[in-house]
């Protein structure tokens, strides 16, 4: 079981913003903002599977209270984020979230959760924009904001650099679908791409429901760009790719994405035509003792292997929660459960070199649990799936604390 460090000085709960008081026998309630439908849902369903996994290994309670979850779906659009923690801070009983899948929801999301007091913690955003970039706080950084999944201020760097001192290539093109994700990781790619030396000969954006990219790699083509950096989710992302492999005049350059398609429904969708496609994505946790029972558990309780590794953050970040909820209560002379969010908030904080299934974890003051790490990965052989995908690495990058 994953432990803070420091201790959390009980605290006085007086204001009616940030004190929960959970009756004798009352369930203590979460509030959990996941995208669970479209293309995007199985990574939220691996975020709700790791869950409920750190969940089972407490038979579903905390603090001998049983765990109510509020479950929202936000569609991984930013304003079902919004609209999901509205419905959620309404409810002056949860005690915090667990959430979101999307970054932009979690642009949306995180500000109102913080206005209210709460606290919310993600095992799969990782745009730079939510927590920090340089050392300094992001645009869209909020008090009480965490996350289990690293960073990706380090992934467009990474792709980049493997682009440039690897493949030799010094034209590339870049395509976006214009939100805060997809243009963070564009921009991070083309900041350090030109830094090295190379040119950007095309900066693209298509927008989100497109299955016409047609326009777009023609003007890839007519660029002259040997790779194209396209950090897109499904459908868009399946469609450029797909559609790249028939057009001749883009035969031979090269195709990279990211994390958001490391996915086995990906993979199952294009097939082959996935072949010597790069993709840069966190770095999976290695195989310890503890992630080969977790791994047993998920096989066994959900009868499927998972579709992608993200179950685990999901699963460190519900731990690294459950454990600050259960350093704060109090528990008063008629048995009530008594939570302060602020208390609960700090003690988040100060999560320091703990050991999660993923690796060790420390929360810095913008938010961020999990180091900066990531792959380069080749798909080779599509019927390995996502597993022999994740294996074939070609390249690690890290970038200090």
């Amino acid at each position: 079981m994953i432990s803070c460090s420091s201790e959390q000085e009980d605290k006085p709960c007086v204001d009616p913003r940030t004190c929960v008081t959970i009756s004798p026998g009352a369930p203590l309630k979460l509030g959990v903002i996941q995208s669970l439908s479209g293309q995007i849902a199985p990574l939220g369903q691996e975020q709700m599977r790791g869950l409920e996994l750190a969940l089972e290994h407490r038979h579903g309670m905390l603090l001998n209270h049983k765990v109510q979850l509020l479950v929202e779906d936000t569609g991984c659009q930013p304003e079902g984020g919004a609209n999901a923690a509205l419905k959620i801070v309404a409810d002056p009983q949860v005690v915090a979230i667990f959430g979101t899948t999307c970054s932009g929801d979690a642009a949306t999301a995180s500000e109102i959760m913080s206005q209210a007091g709460l606290s919310m913690i993600s095992g799969n955003n990782s745009a730079a924009f939510l927590t920090s970039t340089g050392g300094q706080r992001a645009p869209k950084w909020q008090p009480g904001y965490f996350r289990t999944a690293p960073n990706e201020e380090s992934s467009g760097p990474a792709a980049a650099t493997f682009a440039y001192s690897k493949l030799g290539i010094r034209r590339a093109a870049t395509i976006n679908d214009g939100d805060l994700y997809t243009t963070g990781l564009t921009d991070g790619f083309a900041r350090k791409f030109k830094e090295l030396g190379g040119q950007i000969v095309l900066s693209a954006r298509v927008n989100k429901d497109d299955t016409n990219m047609g326009p777009v790699l023609t003007a890839v083509a007519n660029a002259k760009a040997q790779l194209v950096f396209f950090p897109l989710f499904q459908p868009e992302g399946n469609h450029l790719l797909l559609q790249a492999r028939k057009t001749p005049s883009l035969k031979g350059v090269v195709l990279m994405s990211d994390g958001s398609l490391i996915e086995q429904s990906f993979i199952d969708a294009v097939k082959d035509a996935a072949i010597g496609m790069y993709f840069v994505g966190p770095t999976p946790p290695g195989k310890t003792p503890e992630l080969t029972a977790l791994l047993k558990e998920y096989t066994e309780r959900f009868k499927a292997a998972p579709s992608a590794f993200y179950y685990v953050s999901a699963y460190d970040a519900a731990e690294v929660l459950f454990t600050a909820i259960e350093k704060t209560a109090t528990t008063d002379k008629s048995g009530a459960l008594r939570m302060n969010r602020q208390a609960l908030r700090e003690a988040l904080y100060s999560t320091r070199d703990v050991k999660g299934v993923g690796g060790r974890m420390s929360c810095n003051e913008f938010g961020d649990c999990a180091p900066a790490r990531f792959n380069i990965l080749r798909l080779d052989d599509p019927a390995a799936g996502v597993d022999g995908l994740t294996a074939n690495v070609q390249y690690t990058y890290e970038r200090p604390r």
